[in-house]
């Protein structure tokens, strides 16, 4: 196993981890977001847990030729899960079918921020993922969810998917204290700056709401950590980790470890420990992570 990067604190690694690193996919190459910056920190996030082992598989960029796409061919049941840094064309149709495939028998999927935006015309992903954003989804693709008096929300009027304020820092606040991805976690923490996504549409058919955190668009308590159960499979879907200084975030680390390792086992065993550095419902906690280009957050605009 490499090195752990410098962090400001580290979790102890369980012997359960050590013994048999599961193997994940992340698969990335076309996004609206700087995939190649924030690959890394998501490898280097699940790689350090030493309860994974990581490979990248890089699509042919926008607008190449069909015989790139012909080569692009990922063995997804080779892997525990797959784990999707991923918005742009859609993937060729074999490609899809075998990862519709893999995920309905059984394998874990992890999509990751703004791979809720893709293949806004691919049912069975949208079936996947639950709800996502943009790419013309509206009322037609399925109801607004969101938190409401503790329950899970249903609001089925008129309205386009996708939305978000300005970046800030935000309380992400957990409704379900009991699934094996959340347990033992503070129930409310303040995450790094990051895109709090809001208004999201979709089937939202077998999904369960982990944590939420209300919007400064809707004042609705809206998803950033969901599970959904497809066929055999789980998914795991967090909204969180619009750049990497979102992603270099100890909650971000933590909940992307155990969710990953749920999707591919269906329980958090090796991640399960509780960093000391975990942030508190005042205070972020940021990962130093040596040698990383960090992208700096936008400057907050002018009052006008």
């Amino acid at each position: 196993m490499r090195p752990i990067p410098c962090l400001f604190a580290i979790a102890a690694l369980s012997t359960s981890a050590l013994a048999d690193p599961l193997k994940v996919l992340i698969v990335d190459g076309q996004n609206n977001h700087k995939w190649d910056i924030t690959t890394p920190v998501l490898k280097d996030a699940l790689e350090g847990s030493g309860a994974f082992k990581v490979e990248v598989s890089t699509t042919p960029a926008k607008g190449a030729p069909a015989d790139a796409w012909k080569a692009w061919h990922p063995k997804f049941s080779d892997y525990a899960a797959v784990v999707s840094n991923y918005n742009g064309e859609p993937w060729p149709t074999d490609v899809r079918a075998e990862f519709d495939t893999y995920v309905k028998a059984g394998g874990g999927f992890v999509s990751v921020h703004a791979a809720n935006n893709s293949f806004p015309d691919w049912k069975e992903y949208n079936q996947m993922i639950g709800v996502g954003g943009w790419g013309g989804r509206n009322e037609k693709s399925g109801p607004w969810i969101y938190v409401k008096e503790g329950k899970l929300y249903r609001n089925t009027g008129e309205g386009s998917g996708g939305a978000h304020g300005p970046q800030h820092e935000f309380v992400v606040e957990i409704s379900d204290v009991d699934h094996p991805i959340t347990r033992g976690l503070p129930k409310r923490w303040m995450h790094c700056k990051d895109e709090l996504y809001s208004r999201l549409r979709g089937p939202a058919e077998h999904i369960q709401i982990l944590s939420s955190s209300k919007s400064d668009l809707t004042a609705e308590q809206e998803p950033n950590l969901m599970v959904i159960d497809y066929g055999k499979g789980r998914v795991f879907h967090t909204t969180l980790g619009h750049a990497d200084y979102s992603m270099l975030d100890r909650g971000f680390y933590e909940t992307l470890q155990r969710g990953t390792e749920w999707a591919a086992t269906g329980d958090v065993k090796a991640t399960a420990d509780v960093p000391a550095d975990f942030p508190t419902e005042s205070k972020t906690s940021v990962i130093q992570l040596a040698g990383h280009p960090k992208q700096e957050p936008p400057a907050p605009k002018p009052a006008k």
